[in-house]
């Protein structure tokens, strides 16, 4: 029996209740859209202006016509059931975030042992390859080589003809 992973919440087993059903993917999108528009400027300032009205119009409007007066516990209670969504969609953000990073740690370490492994082997071929050659007679080592024989050549039928050759 394998153990379970203590970074992901376990499954219930049974429950009195048939649970909803959710597709999780589809959630995390959601949450991540959520996430990235509470972390932009638009958002500020649609708050600022949603709070900016709220209390204009509670402190401004005719008595009969405010819904939330001066210490606004109404807008209290909104702004706290706003962040006590917002904080667990955050999370589960960054969650699937920390995921995706992982992830692509492990492609990365992989991809990076591959090109260790890769550069080592071509490292070696190159050593075998400068090991052979040193073996391996240069042109430098070949043309001193062929002007000797030629020297010699020349020598020979100086001495066989008596008269030069040019």
């Amino acid at each position: 029996m394998t153990t379970p992973r203590l970074d992901q919440p376990r499954e219930l087993r049974r429950s009195l209740l048939p649970r909803p059903h959710y597709d999780p993917e589809s959630f995390g999108r959601l949450s991540e859209r959520f996430a990235r528009f509470l972390g932009t400027a638009r958002f500020l300032v649609y708050m600022t202006v949603f709070v900016t009205v709220w209390i204009g119009w509670n402190l401004l409007a005719p008595s009969f016509l405010r819904w939330d007066p001066y210490p606004f516990i109404f807008l209290t209670l909104a702004l706290s059931l706003q962040a006590s969504y917002a904080a667990p969609l955050i999370l589960l953000a960054q969650n699937r975030q920390d995921d995706r990073d992982r992830v692509q740690y492990e492609q990365d370490r992989a991809r990076d042992e591959r090109a260790i492994a890769d550069t080592e082997y071509l490292t070696r071929e190159i050593a075998g390859l400068r090991l052979a050659l040193s073996e391996v007679a240069t042109r430098d080592f070949l043309r001193s080589e062929l002007q000797a024989l030629i020297r010699e050549l020349d020598g020979e039928r100086k001495e066989t003809s008596g008269a030069p050759l040019r």
